[in-house]
């Protein structure tokens, strides 16, 4: 039987909370998507909990963000190519399958205590799927559902995203604490299976493809070209990058939890676990809210709380206090995501939506796994208070810069999609090759 809820719109009405939950293609890659989550953050505390307790360098941790995020950077562009000329559900499966096979190679490496040198080898395979997989995921995303549930579906796939963040971290800790980091990469690799074989029941819509061009470094800068034409994307991306590059405190969790907190690996899985339940319960505000009227000042406002939050925490020798500002920086930075997401999903034009979510995959990774390098070896020098303190300040700063940098932010209210995609790309158009 045909899936026709995915070739009909939902009929309009003034806020329909659940209107992209009740489509099957959106239920079948949430829960695959949830999955593949749950896995990935159940391996990131096993490994950062081994690994310093193998070297107790905080360097070491920080390394595991440097090897993670030069893959996603050489390659996300032509990934992105990628995503928009070859079959995007293909791709997405590949990629989940590669990370299934890492998290099995981390297992066996961990069961024999093998060379860092391999585990870090695995960790570039990971990154190599991350690049690849990203902007294909993102891109399969909106062939699977009509355009008027594209921002609701940006507010329930970032909030299914927290539960298994939320899930995913203690799940780990525990599972290191009971058992051994081994059994929980083994966990890892059987979860990526499973969201494989969900995404893989979905039917996305046919792509109507232009003709193809050949490859060439213009076509694929395209999607670069076009982020820094549109200028509210280009500040709600970079404001995410830095913030999250300089904020972050996430890679030196087993350093508080360790030296400072004195929590242990029970203690670690509740701290990473603790920003996830603070950005679930605003995602569920969200989707029962209509869109922010003022998105542009309000994106400023939780990036500048998202920079005291942290400066707090770096501070903080109390546990109940730690995890309250952990909670309130996930929080804070899931009213990020939801509106960049928005911005991306309903100002795109399809045929580069690989393109577009390449460049966006280069500024998330930049963020997430250089700013684990970042963090990791400021911490080796000023301690790792110091680090997580400096980098809220620098994001204060950031917050500052943006707003004078690009005063439309300013002025952004609700987002709503362009007249047509055709004109959004016109715009862009005399900056291309």
């Amino acid at each position: 039987m045909s899936d026709s809820s995915n070739n009909l719109h939902i009929p309009p009405s003034k806020h329909d909370p659940y209107a992209a939950l009740r489509l099957r293609n959106f239920q079948l890659f949430l829960l695959g998507l949830v999955l593949a989550i749950l896995g990935e953050q159940m391996l990131g505390v096993a490994l950062g909990w081994e690994l310093y307790q193998r070297t107790k360098s905080t360097f070491a941790l920080g390394l595991v963000g440097l090897v993670q995020v030069l893959p996603v950077v050489l390659l996300s562009l032509p990934a992105g190519q990628l995503a928009d000329r070859r079959d995007r559900k293909l791709i997405t499966l590949l990629t989940l399958g590669a990370l299934g096979v890492c998290a099995a190679g981390l297992a066996l490496l961990s069961a024999l205590d093998g060379p860092l040198l391999l585990i870090y080898t695995c960790l570039f395979g990971v990154g190599v799927a991350r690049a690849f997989h990203g902007p294909a995921a993102t891109a399969l995303l909106t062939q699977l559902i009509p355009p008027d549930t594209f921002g609701n579906a940006a507010t329930w796939e970032s909030g299914i995203w927290q539960v298994a963040a939320i899930t995913g971290p203690a799940l780990g800790g525990w599972g290191v604490a009971l058992w051994s980091p081994a059994l929980v990469y083994c966990a890892t690799a059987a979860l990526m299976l499973l969201g494989l074989v969900l995404i893989a029941g979905t039917r996305p819509r046919r792509l109507e493809r232009a003709a193809a061009e050949a490859v060439s470094w213009g076509e694929m800068l395209v999607g670069l070209r076009w982020v820094f034409a549109t200028k509210e994307i280009l500040a709600s991306i970079t404001l995410d990058m830095f913030a999250v590059l300089l904020g972050g405190a996430t890679a030196l969790l087993p350093v508080f939890a360790e030296d400072i907190l004195h929590v242990g690996a029970t203690g670690l899985g509740w701290l990473r676990a603790a920003p996830s339940v603070g950005a679930l319960l605003v995602a569920l505000v969200i989707a029962h809210r209509p869109p922010f009227k003022r998105a542009g000042r309000t994106l400023l406002i939780v990036v500048a709380g998202f920079g005291l939050a942290t400066i707090v925490f770096g501070l903080s020798n109390w546990f109940w206090l730690s995890l309250l500002m952990l909670a309130l920086l996930g929080a804070l930075d899931n009213i990020s995501v939801v509106i960049r997401s928005t911005l991306l999903l309903l100002r795109t034009p399809d045929a580069m939506r690989g393109r577009v979510n390449a460049v966006h995959s280069v500024f998330v990774g930049i963020s997430n796994e250089l700013g684990a390098f970042e963090s990791g070896t400021v911490a080796a020098l000023l301690g790792p208070v110091g680090a997580v303190v400096a980098g809220g300040i620098g994001t204060l700063a950031v917050v500052a810069w943006v707003a004078l940098r690009w005063p439309v932010m300013l002025r952004l209210g609700q987002i709503q999609p362009e007249p047509s995609f055709i004109e959004v790309a016109e715009r862009a158009e005399p900056l291309l090759p």
